[in-house]
């Protein structure tokens, strides 16, 4: 056997050969699926927990935004921890926290002590969703094995989305609200000896201190610009709302800044300066604006305009949940085949084809329409995410796998809450001026409608006769145009991240001496330059049967032709 297959064979063997790194993958979905259907199992317990608990506007508010909002601004704390501290150690104490943090919310009696459980959850939360990453990372060293892996842990994410709704409905239909909560302990409770037992601990480059003050200082610029973003997406202008999001700004800003002047810095941001790294970054923000904003208005079209209920919108909503899955699944064949600057690219074009097709929405139900749309837009969008994620992680140096993976969940987490500002505005905007001047409706009554459609709706029913009527009619047609012109500004934007994507490498590199089936493949001469690079070391305890063999980065190698690194 030549030596550069035998050096393949090593690595495969240190990061878990076999079906072992097979069976981690599935211990890492379990905890994404836990975390990504804690995410949206509380939207339909909302109107119980308000009558058991009855909390004010404000408690309620930070009842649903706590979890995510700590779980965004601790991502890239936790994730620069695991680094330094061990991986899969940030993973189990959030497993751990997790479940605590569920009983604690299971059996709250006021509402400050929910508010207290769901904050802990979130903490839970970010300590496990870049650990799942950065293990994988490292646990699937070729890069097309990886892709295969990620499209899965991809799908799944997708399912938990979809599911926490329908698992909560059923749950509140059998039990009290808390039973959405206890879920999670049973699963947790098996998580923690399996994950003790299967997953690999590695850790990246400890040399020099971890930057405290650096962690927290973005966990301060990050919780306060998600609040602030937060707030603009209600429509909120105030004060209550600017002074978070500058003094977010500022934070972030001094977090750079310190970052480049320390020997050591807590990211290394000389990643940035990478294409591929930049590019990724920019486009999962990109798809994600696009994601949640028009889902978001997509629940108030069925439900307001078209009259379906809470759960006939959310089996409306099931094939685009199960076209992400496809494009998940798919995701490594389309990328080994078309490469990351198509396939993103392509993904981007067919979920602006698909929002544009959704403009054909009017004020009648028109389910083939509805169902193509969606269709679409989730395989399109899921194809724009894998490969974005993919080339992310692929990019980021194995040491800094946990801060790129926090990077990654951040940008998801900031396109997020960008999307519902963004696209929330754009519908105000098209959706008020509309009702300015309805025959009969008094100027007050016309200026509370403009505030939302479910508003509208109840001044209509208030006001009853021929003046309701009218006004329900205008505002249903206000809002159908709205959704029109939120879908152009969205198209608008998925263009411009196809347009971006073109930065990213035209082929999927790997290492010529790493193959997915093993050490099987005819020996090859190392390239030019394929020294390993500082920093590349996985470090592991012997428990875990992890070697520290230095591990070449398809990253390191550059494309002659365009001078950019893949």
């Amino acid at each position: 056997m030549s030596g550069t297959t035998t050096a393949a064979a090593l690595r495969r063997r240190a990061a878990g050969a076999g079906a072992n790194r097979w069976v981690v993958l599935v211990v890492l979905c379990v905890s994404l699926l836990l975390v990504a259907v804690d995410a949206t199992v509380l939207h339909v317990a909302v109107p119980a927990v308000t009558e058991d608990l009855k909390p004010g506007a404000v408690e309620l508010l930070w009842i649903v935004d706590a979890y995510p909002l700590v779980c965004a601004s601790l991502l890239i704390l936790f994730g620069t921890l695991g680094d330094r501290v061990g991986r899969r150690r940030v993973l189990l104490l959030g497993y751990t926290l997790f479940g605590v943090a569920s009983a604690m919310a299971a059996f709250a009696d006021d509402a400050h002590l929910l508010i207290v459980a769901r904050a802990l959850l979130g903490v839970g939360g970010a300590m496990i969703m870049p650990a799942t990453l950065s293990i994988l990372r490292q646990v699937f060293p070729d890069r097309r094995e990886r892709a295969l892996a990620i499209g899965i842990w991809s799908a799944v994410a997708a399912v938990g989305a979809a599911v926490g709704p329908l698992l909560g409905g059923f749950l509140l239909e059998h039990f009290w609200w808390g039973s959405v909560f206890l879920v999670n302990i049973p699963l947790m409770l098996v998580s923690l000896p399996v994950g003790r037992i299967l997953l690999p601990e590695s850790k990246g480059d400890s040399d020099g201190p971890w930057d405290v003050v650096g962690a927290l200082t973005a966990a301060a610029g990050l919780f306060a610009t998600v609040l602030g973003v937060k707030r603009l997406g209600a429509g909120e202008l105030g004060a209550a709302t600017l002074l978070p999001l500058a003094a977010g700004v500022v934070l972030l800003v001094l977090f750079v800044r310190r970052q480049r002047r320390r020997e050591h810095p807590l990211l290394d941001l000389r990643m940035f300066s990478r294409p591929a790294f930049s590019t990724s970054v920019g486009c999962i923000v990109l798809a994600m604006l696009a994601l949640v904003g028009l889902e978001l208005i997509a629940a108030q079209y069925l439900q307001l305009v078209l009259g379906l209920s809470p759960l006939e919108t959310g089996l409306r909503l099931v094939p685009l949940t199960f076209a992400a899955m496809a494009a998940g699944l798919a995701g490594a064949r389309m990328l080994r085949r078309f490469g990351p600057r198509r396939m993103v690219s392509f993904g981007f074009c067919l979920t602006a084809g698909a929002v544009v097709l959704l403009t054909a929405m009017g004020g009648d139900d028109n389910a083939p329409l509805l169902l193509g749309g969606f269709v679409l837009l989730g395989f399109g969008l899921e194809t724009t995410l894998f490969g974005a994620y993919e080339s992310m992680l692929s990019e980021a140096p194995q040491d800094q796998a946990g801060g790129a993976a926090a990077i990654g969940e951040t940008s998801y987490q900031l396109g997020a809450g960008i999307g519902i500002a963004l696209l929330g505005s754009v519908m105000n905007a098209a959706y008020a001026p509309g009702l300015s001047q309805v025959p009969g409706v008094p100027a007050s009554a016309s200026a509370a409608a403009a505030h939302s459609l479910g508003e509208a709706y109840e001044v209509a029913a208030r006001l009853g006769g021929p003046a309701g009527e009218a006004l329900r009619l205008a505002a249903r047609h206000s809002f159908v145009h709205g959704l029109h012109v939120t879908l152009l500004v969205s198209a608008g934007l998925l263009l411009a991240g196809a347009a971006m994507a073109l930065r990213l490498p035209r082929l999927m590199h790997c290492d010529p001496e790493e193959t997915p089936s093993g050490p099987a493949s005819a020996p090859s001469s190392a390239p030019s330059g394929s020294a390993p690079a500082s920093g590349t070391t996985a470090e592991a305890s012997p428990a875990a049967g992890l070697g520290s063999t230095p591990m070449r980065m398809p990253a390191q190698r550059e494309s002659r032709g365009s001078g950019v690194k893949v």
